[in-house]
Formats: C-alpha cells, structure tokens, sequence
C-alpha cells in the first residue's frame, strides 16, 4: 500500500501526483449555488459538472455551499468538514476499470438543524443566484390522492408555527425568500434535480401551496422574482459500500471517509430558464432546453421504472444487486416486454432519440457487474417511486384501454414484498416511511389483494378501475401459487414475437 494520505485541501498538491484533483485555486471561488441534499447522487452529478466547469479559469462565482438539512445527514456533513468539502469520485467503467478523481465544487457546508438561521442567510445571500434541490421524491410533500400539498405532515405544522427554525425545505425556502424580498435582492432560480416528471413545476407548486398559508404576502413576489426550470437527471449512483472505501485507500493510497462510486453514463437535460444567471453547464455536457418534459417522462418510465421493477422482482426472488436481477434472462425478458408493451406507446416528442437503443442501453446499465447498486436502496421508499415512476403509465393506459399487465404484476409483487419476506422466507430490508401502512395493507391483501390498492396518498382512484384490479388480483393470487419466477415465465410467453 502507498503511503496514506488523508483527503483534505492541505495534501492536495500530494494526492494530484496520484489521481485527477481540481486544478483551479478554491479560495478564489465564490459561492453561486446552495445544494439542499448533498448525497451520493448530487456529488456524482450537479457537482461534478460544475467541478468541470470550474476548471475554465474565467468562472469564479459558481461554486456550491451544500446544505444538509436532516439530522440523518450528520455523517455527510461531518466528512465533508473533516475534508474540506473535498471528494473523491470513483467511475466503475463496463470493463471493470475505475476512473477515480477528487471533486472541489463544493467550497462551503452547512448543517440545518445546527444552525437554521445560517442556512436561511446563506440562501438569501445576494451572490448566491440557484438553489437546487436533490431532496428524494417523497421530500416534496405530496399527496397522490388529493393531488395537493399535505400539510397534515408534522414537520410542515411544525415550520408553520417556528418559521426561524423549520425543519422543512419549504420552511427554508420561505424564509430566505423573505429576506430577500425584504432587503430588495435580486430573485433567485430554484432548480430540482430529483427524479419527479416536471420537477420545476412540483417544486413550485408546493412551495407556493406552503407560502400561501405560511406568507400569503411573498406569494405575488415570487411569481414576479423566482423561476423553476424543470431538468432530467441521470446518473446510477449506488449507495458506498465499506469495500469501495478500502479500494481507494489499497489502490491510491487515499483516506476518504466517505467516496462516491457511479456509473460512466451521465445526462442532464435542463430548461433553460435562469431568472438570475446560470454556470454554462452546456461546455461541459448538461443539454439545454425549451421543454424537458418528454426528455423526462421517457427516463422516468423507463430508467427509473425498470430499475423498480427489476428490485422488487429481483428481491423477492433472493437477489441482493440490480446486475444480478437483471441477468435472470425471465426477469430481462419481462423488463423488456413491459418497456416495449406498456411504456413506449406513451411516450412521444422524443426528436433525435432512438428509443430502441436508448432502452438497449438501460439493460447494459443495469448489467454493469462492477456497479453492484444494492436492491435494497432502489427498492427503498417505493411509495414515493411508484406514483412517479409507474402508475402514470397505467393510468395512460387505462385512459386508451390499452394493456397493463407488466405493471399490475409490479404492484401485485410489491404488496407481496411489504409483507417484508422474500421467496426463501428471509427477511428483507425496507427503508420506506410509509412501511407501517404497506405492512398492514400487505397483511390485510392475503385476504383480500385489492386492500394493498386502498392506500391512496400512493394509488389514488385507481381501485376504481375493473381491468386494473382484474388483473392486479390474477397477479397477485398467481404469485402466491407458483412464485414470481414461474409467472414472469408464463407472461413472457403469451408475448407474440
């Protein structure tokens, strides 16, 4: 093992004698950009982008102050100070090789619930000119069933009555806009980066739902002062695993606490709508826009809706990665039938995609043996996903009467997996915060499957739908008879080839 070098912006010029490392001057640079959410995925995207841009030595005022806004995100931001906001990204490449590099966009962190008045001053700072948001789906506090925000949340009660010490993104939001507004500031852009078709409108809708009872008098201001440009993201990032952490330090000779590994693909599609100025993302690879909603709704019911598929199918039969999962030739078939059947018919707009070799090429991502991205994190917070990812293809569909097979099977299987066995009767991880409702509908559902349906902040009116419920019911008795793995068979064979 080389000699160890602990990560930090003092034993940079060190570690750039053995991997890639920023080669601009950190201290010159301003931050432009506040990140809410500073995970695997943020590091391996929207940071990574701006770390290349950063590289021109022209851009000075796009650095990134990243915030972790829950007390579970102690652990991140804690690295992130020992290391100076310093990183290192680990690229599995398809033939096994690893392409590693430290990242050094991110030039300031902040701990919400340390300090919530230093985060809402920081937004509010007039060089700052974007927020963007990875906050998971389920983060934006919607309800499925009234299509509204839900402000029967506990945390959202508590930043209505404590607006300085909020524990919510729209609480903060609200208040840095405040100030803004008050200390006659330029607007700001607020761009989400999560995996939500019309994120910017999402964001937007339920920010100003919140403001409307929170500070009815900031509504007409932001309207006026903040735009929200809806983007697409993509970039398989699985969760750092302890082996990841001791490869880099056996190979490179680097202590990082906590590294990030991803796949060689990236994409990121954006409407180019910036109130106050935006990074020229474009010289580095992001893809500007008029209108990313198909660009959207083709990942999302593809990429993201396979990668659901392919955990909770591949759960409940015992395997532990997507790779594997997608390596059973039944469970690729299946994915491929449900792609080609139910998905492609209700995508359009898409000019300049080859969708056949788009989808061939989600099936090779998801086979990338060296990425090992653990089931148990995509399959985690599924109700969240599954209103996202899934039902909108249903209910379009539905609205045709076309077929909804595939996807029926899904949901039947999910129910099964909220039991929280798989097949060989081993219990399986769920990290969902609605698991306690799954359960007892799950439960309730091996009398009666169209229980689990009755769930609708997740599945709203759609238990109303006889063909949709017919075919759930088949799906889910089946599985109970013969096991997934019998009924994946028998479906891909009533496909006409």
């Amino acid at each position: 093992m080389k000699n160890i070098i602990n990560l930090n912006q003092n034993n940079l010029a060190k570690i750039a004698n053995r991997i890639a490392c920023p080669k601009y001057n950190r201290t010159d640079i301003k931050t432009g950009i506040v990140h809410v959410g500073i995970g695997g995925f943020h590091r391996a995207h929207e940071a990574f982008y701006t770390d290349q841009l950063l590289h021109d030595e022209s851009v000075k005022e796009w650095g990134i102050c990243g915030v972790a806004l829950l007390d579970f995100d102690t652990k991140i931001y804690n690295t992130l100070k020992e290391q100076d906001g310093l990183y290192t990204l680990i690229v599995k490449e398809l033939d096994g090789s690893l392409t590693k590099r430290v990242i050094g966009s991110i030039v300031e962190y902040l701990f919400a619930p340390e300090n919530p008045s230093k985060v809402i001053e920081k937004m509010a700072s007039p060089d700052v000119k974007i927020i963007t948001l990875t906050i998971t789906e389920g983060g934006y506090n919607y309800n499925e069933a009234t299509r509204a925000f839900d402000f029967e949340n506990p945390l959202i009660q508590h930043d209505l009555e404590h607006s300085q010490a909020p524990k919510t993104i729209f609480g903060y939001l609200t208040e840095a806009l405040k100030l803004r507004q008050q200390r006659g500031l330029k607007g700001v852009t607020i761009q989400s980066c999560d995996n939500i078709q019309g994120n910017g409108h999402m964001a937007k809708k339920m920010l100003l739902s919140y403001v409307e009872k929170a500070a009815p008098e900031l509504v007409s201001w932001i309207e006026k002062n903040v735009s929200f440009p809806n983007s697409m993201v993509d970039r398989i990032t699985p969760a750092t695993s302890p082996t990841d952490i001791s490869n880099l330090l056996e190979t490179s000779g680097i202590e990082d606490a906590w590294p990030v590994v991803c796949e060689p693909f990236k994409q990121w599609v954006i409407e180019d709508d910036f109130i106050a100025g935006r990074p020229a993302w474009e010289t580095v690879g992001a893809q500007f826009v008029e209108d990313v909603v198909p660009f959207e709704k083709m990942k999302l019911s593809l990429l993201n809706a396979g990668h659901s598929v392919l955990g909770i199918l591949g759960d409940l039969m015992g395997y532990a990665t997507i790779d594997e999962s997608v390596h059973n030739n039944e469970i690729n078939r299946f994915l491929t039938n449900y792609m080609n059947i139910e998905v492609t018919p209700t995508l359009a707009g898409l000019e300049g995609v080859n969708l056949d070799e788009y989808k061939q090429s989600l099936l090779q991502r998801f086979g990338n043996i060296y990425i090992k991205d653990q089931i148990d994190r995509i399959c985690s917070e599924s109700s969240a996903k599954f209103p996202i990812f899934i039902l909108p293809t249903v209910n379009k569909q539905l609205e045709k009467n076309g077929p909804v097979e595939f996807a029926s099977f899904v949901v039947a299987a999910w129910a099964i997996y909220s039991l929280g066995k798989n097949e060989n009767g081993k219990p399986l991880l769920i990290k969902d915060a609605m698991k306690a409702i799954l359960n007892e509908k799950a439960i309730l559902a091996k009398e009666n499957p169209e229980a689990f349906l009755e769930i609708a902040s997740i599945f709203g009116k759609l238990n109303d739908s006889k063909i949709f419920v017919n075919a759930y019911t088949t799906a889910y008795n089946n599985i109970v008879k013969y096991g997934v793995e019998k009924c994946v068979i028998a479906i891909n064979n009533k496909v006409i080839k």
